[in-house]
């Protein structure tokens, strides 16, 4: 009896330390298999003065160019891709084409060797942009049109003084003046007519009465 209870003690720990690494190892291998980033360059955070040429993202396993998506947007969504990414094994180098200041997004989306999906973007700022485009100046404009002198052009409206709610029409000053010194005139010459007609008149019945 003795000497069998020491040797099940030694079997019943060498079966227990034999489930204790099958258990550490089992929960080790799905996650070996699931792909993540490891290390971007922008950092994720970072405040960039002067825009790199290129981003590079890499990841803990290969990234396969068939399943694997990148998206590079700035500020206004605008997308700042500037070429097709590249791969090398677990990294993946993408042309950066850098607008205005502001905050960039780099989106990644790439499958792992255990068939899930992985996603995640990276956060950047650059801090100085391209200048902004020269605002488009309008060519010279036409002269505007001069009403003549001559008091030809359409006439302003005042308000009735009687009330009535009808606008009157006013005239300008210098075709005003123009025209009172006509009639003026007219008016003259009519009564100088009509008192030569009045005594042309008187003279002929008194030559008719005398004969």
């Amino acid at each position: 009896m003795g000497g069998r209870f020491p040797r099940a003690a030694r079997t019943w720990a060498v079966v227990l330390g034999v489930a204790l690494g099958v258990s550490l190892l089992l929960p080790a291998a799905p996650a070996a298999a699931h792909n993540s980033l490891t290390r971007s360059d922008p950092r994720d955070g970072a405040r960039v003065a002067e825009a790199p040429a290129r981003i590079e993202l890499r990841f803990l396993a290969r990234a396969d160019p068939n399943t694997t998506k990148i998206t590079v947007t700035g500020p206004d969504d605008v997308a700042a891709l500037g070429g097709a990414p590249s791969f090398a094994g677990s990294r993946v180098s993408v042309p950066f084409k850098p607008g205005r200041a502001g905050l960039y997004i780099v989106g990644y989306r790439l499958a792992s060797s255990d068939g899930h999906p992985v996603t995640g973007e990276v956060r950047f700022t650059l801090t100085t942009g391209t200048p902004a485009e020269p605002p488009v100046t309008a060519g010279p404009s036409a002269p505007a049109a001069v009403a003549p002198s001559g008091g030809t052009g359409p006439t302003s409206a005042a308000p009735d003084p009687a009330g009535s709610g009808t606008p009157a029409a006013v005239a300008p000053a210098a075709r005003e003046s123009d025209g009172g010194t006509g009639r003026g005139w007219l008016w003259a010459l009519g009564g100088a007519l009509l008192l030569a007609a009045l005594a042309g008149g008187l003279l002929w019945r008194r030559r008719a009465a005398r004969r």
